[in-house]
């Protein structure tokens, strides 16, 4: 049956392909209305430590500047992987933000199997700050100083504990090099963090001693609930100058820096990265957060996605070799 002309035309214009906008269009659209809902942060530690904290202080900020709430959700566990991949497995629209140390880009070396790729499947947002890591003992420990804790060690090798928040965490790495520069024989104590009893059994000396972040530790340091013997970058942090070095303190040449960044999952329109960085960037800038970062031992310091990910590099030629050295595997 031959159809009249115009049910003719009716049908041919509704089987026609819809025209559609460039992709480019409608990454400048989503951009632009860019967030309209709240925005999860996804941190891979637990409530009440260091890594906490500086979340906290840039989920609140961002909140404001956003005009949308940026919730904190805390994953912690296997290293940091549970929000590792909760991240990278999220709708790449920039509704799901990690926040995450400089552990991130090693942890394909401690686990041999993952379902992500932290080069591949997340993209860097910005650097949020640097730190140094500290190592601290008890009030009512014999050692006072670094010195003792070396002629400690040496002297009872294998005896001496040091706690970190989790096997394959920077503070784990940076004890692990420091077992490895000075030639002790030291036991790993991993926790899921200083406040899942990592920080009451240092303090009642059920551990002898914890490698942990500024942000976890600086503030029990200066309230005198645990005494802090060396700080792990080059040179005295500005914000705990209080605290020698390990290189200054017995380990000539021991230098680690540690940092956080925030980071989404890959294929997240690159207008949305932009529009995400530039608010970092201009909140690292405000003397308000600043200081609150300060109060953490933290500085603030913001970096571009190309400048994070070549860190991200030099943080897997860096801790390949101690990793391997160490035969560090993630649990």
């Amino acid at each position: 049956m031959k159809l009249p002309r115009r049910q003719f035309l009716r049908l041919a214009a509704a089987a026609a392909p819809v025209p559609t906008l460039p992709r480019a269009v409608f990454a400048q659209s989503a951009a632009a209305t860019w967030p309209n809902r709240v925005v999860r942060l996804i941190v891979g530690f637990p409530p009440g430590g260091g890594a906490d904290a500086a979340a906290r202080i840039a989920a609140n900020r961002l909140s404001e500047i956003w005009g949308q709430q940026v919730v904190v959700e805390n994953k912690g566990g296997a290293g940091g992987n549970i929000a590792h991949d909760t991240a990278a497995h999220a709708a790449p629209d920039g509704y799901t933000m990690l926040f995450s140390p400089s552990s991130l880009p090693i942890m394909p070396m401690l686990y041999a199997s993952l379902n992500y790729d932290p080069m591949a499947d997340l993209v860097p947002i910005s650097l949020l700050g640097k730190y140094p890591n500290l190592l601290v003992v008890s009030q009512t420990s014999p050692m006072r100083a670094l010195k003792d804790f070396l002629d400690n060690a040496k002297a009872n090798p294998g005896k001496v504990t040091f706690a970190t928040p989790g096997i394959g965490t920077t503070p784990h790495l940076t004890a692990e090099l420091f077992k490895q520069m000075a030639k002790l024989d030291l036991t790993h104590v991993p926790y899921r963090g200083v406040a899942a009893g990592a920080m009451s059994d240092l303090m009642t000396n059920r551990i002898d001693s914890m490698f942990n972040t500024t942000g976890s530790l600086l503030q029990a340091v200066r309230s005198g609930q645990v005494r802090g013997l060396a700080q792990s970058a080059a040179e005295r942090s500005p914000l705990a100058p209080e605290l020698p070095t390990f290189a200054e303190a017995g380990v000539p040449g021991f230098n680690v820096s540690s940092w956080y960044g925030l980071f989404v999952a890959a294929k997240t329109p690159r207008e949305i990265v932009a529009k995400m960085h530039d608010s970092v960037a201009t909140m690292l800038q405000e003397p308000a957060i600043k200081s609150r970062y300060e109060v953490l031992g933290v500085e603030a310091a913001s970096a571009t996605p190309d400048q994070l990910t070549a860190i991200m590099r030099a943080e897997v030629e860096l801790w390949g070799p101690i990793v391997k050295a160490a035969n560090i595997k993630g649990e």
